[in-house]
This record gives structure tokens, sequence and C-alpha cells, in this order.
């Protein structure tokens, strides 16, 4: 399993590094199938932020879905014990959830692009990110594609929760529909869905 540590606006010690990967020992016996584990360190140098000063995020990359935790604190060691407990038991979580569905079949992928006689611009490669100005203004706008496998409602809540977002983005396995996920108030969620019938008629 490899171990990528990285800093944001702050140098990366090597006791830390170090640190770093005697802490992640953990994850490969809940992730063996784990290919990388990305750990980025950041600072933020505002004075009336040293309470959490430091931030760490730690990104599983597996074969199934990405697994994602991060935390603050007053030192990166404080910073890292807390988004490595987050991030364990979303691992157990998975390993539990993987055990549950052994015999589950997936889905075969949906397609959504347009009609092949539409032109379409060249996209991004899944999982690449690009940066772009919105006109003269001083917005920057980031993109990122990601591959969409067609999943149920239950799957997409289970993955937005591994990632630790409020939302996420998926195609619904029984309609095809793209679809987002959000956390609401408490224990509730919500669903929106796009009727991208509609709108390929448009094109």
């Amino acid at each position: 399993m490899e171990i990528v540590v990285a800093g944001r606006h702050t140098e990366v010690s090597a006791k830390f590094r170090a640190h770093v990967g005697s802490k992640l020992a953990k994850v490969e016996q809940l992730a063996p199938r784990a290919q990388r584990v990305d750990v980025l360190v950041s600072h933020e140098a505002n004075p009336r932020q040293a309470d959490s000063s430091e931030r760490v995020e730690i990104t599983v990359l597996d074969k199934g879905p990405v697994v994602r935790a991060e935390a603050t604190a007053g030192d990166p060691y404080a910073a890292l014990d807390l988004a490595l407990g987050k991030l364990l038991e979303r691992l157990r979580r998975t390993r539990d959830r993987r055990k549950d569905h052994r015999s589950h079949t997936p889905t075969p992928p949906v397609d959504v692009r347009p009609p092949a006689e539409a032109p379409v611009e060249p996209e991004p490669e899944p999982g690449d990110a690009v940066e772009v100005a919105l006109g003269d203004s001083p917005v920057v706008i980031r993109e990122k594609v990601h591959a969409a496998h067609p999943m149920t409602i239950d799957d997409a809540l289970y993955e937005m929760e591994l990632v630790g977002h409020p939302f996420f983005l998926f195609i619904d396995s029984e309609t095809a529909q793209p679809s987002v996920v959000y956390r609401r108030h408490g224990w509730t969620y919500g669903v929106i869905k796009l009727d991208s019938q509609v709108a390929l008629a448009m094109l």
C-alpha cells in the first residue's frame, strides 16, 4: 500500500511522515485491497483559528468506493488522530457492508450521454480536476469528473457518508436518472432527480 503525504501552505517534516506511516498500518488491516492512501496536511495562518489551524485529510483509494476523512486541531498530530479515528470507523462499515453484499450483482453502466450524432466537446478524464475563471470576475470554478456507476439510493447514501460530504451525485439504477442525495436535519436526507430525457430532447 502506497502512502503519499503532501503539505498545503506548510512543510511536512520527516518525523511527521514517519509518524503517519506507523499510524496508517491499521488502515491496511481493514482495507487489505487499498492501493494508495493520500494524506494532505494544510495550515491556516489566521491566528484567530489557532485551535483549528492544522487540517489533515486522509483519502483511501481502493477498488471499491473512495473512503475519506478529515479533521482539524491545534497541531497536526492531534488532527491526524482525529481524522484517523473517523476513517477507521468508515472502513469498518465498508468491510461489514462487503460481507453483507458478496452475492450482490452490480448493475451494468447506463449510458446517459447525448445521441452519437450530437457534437460532444472533449471532457476531462475521470478523476481530473480543472479550474476555470468565470469571465472577467475573480470567481474560479473547479470542475471534476467522476466515473458514474448506477446504484440505489441506499448505496448513494452509504458512499456519501464514507467521504464525509453533505451530498453525493449518482445515477439511479432503477430509473437511470442523474440524481443527488443530500443531508438535511438530524437523520433525514433528501433526493433530487433530473429528467435527462427532457434535457436531451432540447439539444
